[in-house]
């Protein structure tokens, strides 16, 4: 996937999302474990799942920087190696914390995938460049997006034949943004990074939901909108109205 690409793939939005697999931690599936991506599989979703960073340099899908609330570790992710974070059981399951090359290969390309790569907005680009490794090897459909634009910016210079998204809402309230200046959370809500990052789509918060920028990215930037995560009928009354997909959970559409 050396040639540029210049707009998002047809299957990013042709089946709705689950928001981190398939999961049932009721049913022993836990989110972003290789059997929550079966079940997703099974039911004909894409998956949607995170990626943090393992001592060693591995893309590990797990959502949290810090290990507490799914296992019985407390420390942060990257303070253990990939073999290390595999023993670790996920939610009292019998399922391990996976790493992407092994969760995608599950998923062999038989459904789309969208990795989302977390960040601390600190310039970090391991774990972006791992990702990219990883994915640009593969001949299947999967996706990688960031809630940082420097992220997607990276992504557009080393692989811009991947397809490439930028996660964003209306506004900062989550204590993740704490660090970032007023500037800096206005240019993540209004975009304003969009000649730098050159995202392909668009992943907008259901609740921010209509909006001007959702809105004028669907007609006139060309850009497909994907919209977390729809857990409710009325969530999903506003992805079909303003939104080309949802990511959802706890529920089948």
């Amino acid at each position: 996937m050396s040639a540029t690409l210049d707009r998002a793939p047809d299957w990013l939005i042709a089946c709705p999302i689950a928001h981190r697999g398939l999961h049932d931690r009721a049913a022993g599936i836990p989110e972003n474990t290789l059997a929550a991506a079966e079940a997703a599989v099974a039911g004909g979703y894409a998956i949607e799942c995170d990626v943090q960073l393992s001592a060693d340099g591995e893309a590990m899908v797990f959502h949290d920087e810090a290990l507490g609330r799914l296992t019985e570790a407390s420390e942060p992710v990257e303070s253990r190696t990939a073999a290390e974070l595999g023993t670790l059981t996920v939610a009292g399951s019998g399922e391990r914390i996976p790493t992407l090359p092994d969760f995608l290969a599950r998923v062999a390309g038989r459904v789309p995938v969208i990795v989302e790569i977390k960040s601390r907005f600190d310039g970090d680009r391991r774990l972006t460049r791992r990702a990219a490794e990883i994915v640009a090897g593969l001949d299947a459909p999967v996706a990688l997006k960031s809630f940082d634009p420097g992220i997607v910016a990276t992504l557009a210079e080393i692989v811009p034949g991947l397809p490439r998204g930028i996660v964003a809402e209306a506004s900062q309230d989550d204590p993740h943004y704490a660090l970032l200046a007023p500037s800096a959370r206005a240019e993540l809500s209004g975009l304003l990074h969009l000649h730098v990052s050159r995202p392909h789509f668009l992943s907008w918060r259901v609740g921010d939901l209509p909006g001007p920028v959702p809105y004028l990215c669907r007609r006139l930037g060309n850009m497909p909108v994907m919209t977390w995560t729809v857990r409710t009928e009325a969530q999903r009354a506003l992805a079909r109205e303003h939104a080309d997909q949802m990511v959802f959970e706890g529920f089948r559409p």
